[in-house]
């Protein structure tokens, strides 16, 4: 038989063949397709409120900072971690700063409630920072056992004032950030400290769960009165400190100076 034998005999033959081949390539790129827009489906809010939340969570150090810049910046512990769940199934965080030498005792201690930005509003994700009521039953927190902590029924009644609240929105490709945002323009209240009568907030959210923080303070001629001038502070998690790290001189800063300092860095609690 000569090599068009089959189509002699069976005029459609090979078009047949060809059909089957076409549909069977059509039918691999429509799944490859599918599988693909599964894979890279957008994120819903929720899931935007659940990356910051978890971005927050865990400790950190700004010991990189002050090692660049020691006269603007102290080496700041962070630490953070979930308290309780809110019944519309907002986050609600648990956060303390401390001296990296004195970690149990904190200069700040606050809830922070993270949830997704209303739909009215242009932004990702709302984080809402309030005060605690029996804020000395809170310290180090994230530290104790779990059996140890106040249970979160009990957290979530001791929500106190409502401080500030920032509005993060997804980052443009190509910056470093994935989330950034702040205050509204004008801040919030405020007249805890050195004339203060009203505050802002910045918070970026970097790749590796990097976190930058920048609070401040400022009379009503818009003057700033507290917290740091040159920038925010620059929170990245960091491995096991050695045994050497506890005598640096970047955190036994000489204690008259510290206390200068701090008075016009931060807003300690009473």
């Amino acid at each position: 038989m000569g090599p068009d034998s089959d189509s002699a005999s069976n005029p459609n033959g090979g078009w047949g063949g060809r059909a089957q081949g076409l549909f069977v390539k059509a039918a691999v790129l429509i799944g490859g397709a599918v599988l693909l827009k599964r894979l890279t489906k957008s994120k819903t809010r929720w899931d935007h409120a659940r990356i910051v939340a978890d971005s927050l969570s865990g400790e950190k150090f700004s010991k990189e900072q002050a090692s660049r810049d020691p006269d603007n910046f102290f080496n700041i512990r962070m630490l953070t971690c979930p308290a309780a769940e809110m019944v519309d199934g907002s986050k609600l965080l648990y956060l303390e700063q401390a001296f990296w030498r004195t970690p149990q005792k904190p200069f700040r201690q606050r809830f922070y409630m993270v949830k997704p930005c209303p739909k009215e509003l242009k932004c990702d994700v709302e984080v809402s920072s309030y005060a605690i009521r029996e804020v000395e039953e809170y310290k180090n927190f994230c530290d104790r056992p779990r059996d140890q902590r106040p249970l979160p029924e009990e957290v979530i009644g001791d929500i106190g004032e409502h401080l500030t609240t920032i509005h993060l929105r997804r980052c443009d490709r190509g910056k470093r950030c994935l989330y950034e945002g702040s205050t509204p323009p004008g801040g919030f209240p405020n007249s805890w400290q050195n004339g203060a009568t009203y505050s802002t907030s910045e918070l970026a959210v970097l790749k590796n769960n990097e976190i930058h923080t920048w609070d401040r303070g400022f009379d009503d001629d818009g003057n700033q009165v507290w917290g740091v001038k040159a920038g925010p502070y620059e929170f990245k998690p960091a491995p096991s400190s050695s045994y050497s790290d506890m005598f640096s001189p970047l955190n036994f800063p000489p204690q008259q100076f510290l206390e200068k300092r701090i008075e016009g860095s931060f807003v300690l609690q009473e």
